[in-house]
């Protein structure tokens, strides 16, 4: 229910059918990237939790700039994340071993993205290992090249779209993504 403002007054920018609007767009511009974001983060920190974190963060700094065309969202929220992959990633680097020890298997475990067709367990079974291959594939690329291979192939964004969100040219995009793709290529012609 909106709330008409009293004489003098300037209406509440949170309170006018635009603002709602936006705000709608926004909740449901980061609903629909979520599962997505979840797994660029976690192929680059290595952790279920960091990559909530994360994503979590990201979302959250997203909420400042609402107020921009929603054309320019998805552009900027994967810079977001990625710096602020970046940014755990740095901290992991300094922080000593013995004050943050891993639990066994943590780095192996990954999710079951089952579809909602339920397969069978045969074929369960060998999508969840082809992603763990890919996982892994992914994980064994310089940082730059998986971020470029994420974006351009898994997330489809365009060559301006995908410069912007990595902070550096369309050039090199093209080169990342060409490096990542022959490496990725090399790695997973092993399993065929």
């Amino acid at each position: 229910m909106l709330v008409s403002p009293g004489p003098g007054t300037e209406p509440d920018v949170a309170t006018t059918p635009l603002a709602a609007s936006i705000a709608v767009s926004l909740d449901q511009f980061l609903a629909g990237i979520g599962t997505r974001a979840f797994r660029f983060a976690e192929a680059g920190l290595r952790s279920r939790d960091d990559a909530l974190d994360a994503v979590q963060d990201a979302m959250m700094k997203m909420l400042g700039y609402r107020e921009r065309p929603a054309v320019e969202w998805t552009p900027l929220f994967w810079s977001i994340l990625r710096r602020k992959i970046v940014d755990v990633q740095r901290r992991q680097h300094f922080r000593l071993r013995w004050l943050r020890p891993e639990a066994e298997g943590e780095a192996e475990a990954s999710l079951d993205w089952a579809d909602a067709a339920q397969p069978g367990p045969s074929q369960s079974h060998e999508q969840r290992e082809a992603y763990a291959r890919l996982v892994q594939a992914l994980r064994g690329l310089p940082a730059r090249q998986r971020e470029a291979f994420t974006l351009r192939v898994l997330e489809e964004l365009d060559v301006a779209d995908t410069a912007r969100a990595m902070g550096c040219s369309e050039g090199s995009v093209k080169t990342h993504l060409s490096r990542a793709r022959e490496a990725l290529q090399k790695q997973l012609e092993e399993y065929r």
